[in-house]
């Protein structure tokens, strides 16, 4: 029963607690500035669903289908049961008319996703639903459904069809350099949809501490007793703050071939976004409908987006962003600040030939390889 008193008709099953749900919410009031953007120019782009269903011929979709319902286990009212209720309850919380497949698959890491063109399925790893407490889990489900309701299924199908392309085409200078360009920026937008979709997760479960648990143990396993909450978020300041501006470029090149955001940013992005005014709204029930995308602005969405990013260059800790910042307002000592930012360059350049001084020398750099599965 909802707090409206109310039972939803499209729904057999409620939230186990009480919980605020959001009628007819469209996905634009979770979704980050530059995630949201994208998403309405797209969808305002004539023909692009009849595009993306003739690419779905193209792309191995209905392959993925057989795979799972031959080699997973259907999450139903006879399997993963529990799993099942918490399904329905993120539909009804989010109103999403109908509820996605979702399989459960052997595998020992933590993961899920939302993948499909015309209709999204879930898959949610072993590794996960062993991991996870019910209301940990039931936050995960919410960010998948999330994903579902605004559309990044197809999306990201899409993304796994053009980073196989790109492997397929590297012989092929040009081709390679053109298809590496577009995976790179939709990597970057799907970095925005992953916030995005904790964003839907934290309206889901309604529980902020659980959240922060989940993404605790995605980072560090079920040792709980092992982890604070408050160190963990910690750890994401002096990732933003720490270093000079060798330690701003690694940071870049490690993020640049994943798909998620680091674990603790993604707690530290989801428990800003909590303590926000734009959550509480949602919350008293003052958020965007559906019925008012096709009114939607491209432009002013995009101009959101900018002032986000301007925004979030302006009050940056990082050392290159504050140098950007610096260089767009014309600060006095610049050019002071870029020859101390770099002065160790030469030493971190010249590490292997012996050239630089054991006390300019940088640590090793952390490989850019993403570790295997980067979770949702």
């Amino acid at each position: 029963m909802s707090d409206d008193g109310h039972e939803h008709t499209r729904h057999q099953h409620v939230p186990s607690r009480q919980r605020t749900r959001f009628p007819e919410i469209s996905s634009r009031a979770y979704e980050h500035p530059a995630d949201r953007s994208a998403l309405v120019a797209l969808r305002r782009l004539s023909g692009f669903d009849t595009v993306f269903k003739t690419l779905s011929g193209l792309l191995p979709e209905r392959s993925l289908r057989l795979l799972f319902l031959s080699d997973s286990v259907r999450v139903s009212d006879q399997q993963f049961a529990h799993l099942n209720d918490m399904l329905r309850d993120a539909c009804y919380i989010l109103d999403l008319e109908k509820v996605p497949l979702m399989y459960v698959s052997q595998n020992p890491q933590p993961n899920a996703m939302c993948i499909g063109l015309d209709e999204p399925i879930i898959v949610v790893t072993t590794g996960l639903v062993e991991l996870l407490d019910e209301e940990e889990m039931r936050a995960v489900i919410g960010h998948e459904v999330g994903h579902a309701l605004s559309g990044h299924a197809v999306y990201r199908t899409v993304l796994l069809f053009l980073t196989n392309l790109a492997v397929r085409v590297a012989w092929i200078p040009l081709g390679n350099l053109a298809i590496t360009a577009i995976v790179t920026a939709l990597r970057e937008w799907f970095r925005k949809s992953e916030l995005s979709a904790d964003r839907a997760g934290l309206l889901v479960g309604q529980d902020l501490q659980a959240s922060m648990r989940g993404l605790m143990k995605m980072a560090g396993g079920n040792h709980l007793h092992e982890m604070n909450v408050d160190a963990f978020l910690a750890q994401a300041e002096e990732y933003e703050s720490g270093g000079d501006l060798r330690d701003s470029v690694l940071k870049i090149l490690n993020v640049l071939p994943r798909t998620h955001p680091f674990t603790t940013v993604r707690a530290a992005e989801l428990k800003k976004w909590a303590a926000s005014r734009d959550y509480q709204r949602i919350l008293d029930g003052h958020y965007p409908r559906r019925s008012e995308d096709k009114d939607t602005s491209v432009s002013d969405s995009f101009r959101e987006s900018a002032a986000h990013y301007a925004q979030q260059v302006k009050n940056s800790k990082d050392p290159l962003m504050k140098l950007v910042s610096d260089l767009a307002g014309g600060a006095g000592d610049l050019g002071e600040r870029v020859r101390r930012g770099f002065s160790g360059l030469a030493g971190f350049a010249g590490s292997g030939s012996g050239s630089s001084s054991s006390g300019d020398r940088p640590k090793d750099r952390p490989s850019s390889n993403p570790p295997p599965g980067d979770q949702d």
